[in-house]
């Protein structure tokens, strides 16, 4: 079984701004820019029996705005192998409001932040509350680490190391931050190695193939195999595709003496229970 813990469910293009997508081909030059995401085009690029975490996104900075019934829509349609995520934009009014109805009314499992588009640091005093919540609640909180191609998204709001606080003081919320903190990947395994609570997803990594081996290769040799997640970051790429290219990275190194990624930690991070880890197993009926 895989599971899935970074995938994306939003309309294209109502749920974006003009100014998001008119930056948006900053992403992958000469890739047509297209968000779709639809169930059925991520279930036809994924084994059958993976099981995914999916959510939307608030960031009123950056012009991506998610209702969180979207989401549960979403997951309505499949409840068996898709969890959901609510998400909150903490600069805006009434984000207090949105993470209780997401929540309790809603029946979403965990919280999706984007600091970096959203435009507010993580440790920031003034999300305490949502902390707090998290942490009362069983709610893990995933948020985008790493680059972005949104000009007013500030970087200074994206780094790893900004979670440390966080995890000191609520050490039983689960946190999981995004794509490695990429390109900030040496960071992120610093993190992820001082605190038990805290995890990163591999997602949207694996079409840079030279920089995610070096970032394994570092998280190898820190021995934290253990605290990296599988994700996708569908629609930007899919489940097929990220086993596939994971699988990969060492066919790359024949011919030279470079060392060689384990293979077998590379297949168990693929088939990682997050949701056991994540203490979202119960919520699946599991």
């Amino acid at each position: 079984m895989i599971i899935d813990v970074h995938s994306h469910a939003w309309n294209f293009p109502a749920d974006f701004s003009e100014d998001f997508l008119s930056q948006a081909g900053r992403a992958r030059p000469g890739v047509a820019v297209d968000f779709t995401a639809t169930l059925e085009g991520y279930r036809a690029s994924a084994p059958a029996d993976t099981h995914t975490i999916v959510f939307g996104g608030k960031a009123r900075l950056a012009g991506l705005w998610v209702d969180d019934r979207t989401v549960a829509a979403h997951v309505a349609r499949d409840p068996e192998r898709l969890t959901g995520f609510l998400s909150v934009d903490p600069t805006q009014d009434g984000w207090q409001r949105d993470l209780r109805v997401g929540h309790e009314e809603l029946g979403l499992r965990g919280v999706k932040l984007l600091p970096m588009y959203a435009g507010f640091s993580p440790e920031d005093e003034r999300l305490e509350p949502l902390w707090a919540y998290a942490e009362a609640q069983g709610l893990p909180v995933l948020l985008h680490t790493g680059t972005t191609f949104i000009a007013q998204a500030p970087l200074a709001f994206t780094l790893p190391r900004l979670i440390e606080p966080v995890a000191v003081r609520h050490p039983g919320v689960k946190i999981v931050l995004a794509h490695l903190g990429h390109p900030y990947e040496g960071e992120c395994i610093a993190v992820v190695r001082k605190h038990d609570n805290v995890y990163a997803d591999v997602s949207a990594l694996h079409y840079r193939p030279w920089q995610l081996y070096h970032s394994l290769m570092l998280a190898q040799e820190y021995g934290v195999w253990h605290k990296l997640l599988f994700g996708t970051d569908y629609p930007f790429t899919t489940v097929d595709a990220s086993v596939a290219g994971l699988r990969g990275l060492n066919a790359m190194l024949e011919g030279t003496q470079l060392p060689r990624l384990d293979s077998v930690q590379i297949e168990a991070m693929i088939h990682r229970d997050s949701l056991a880890l994540l203490g979202l197993d119960e919520a699946d009926g599991r």
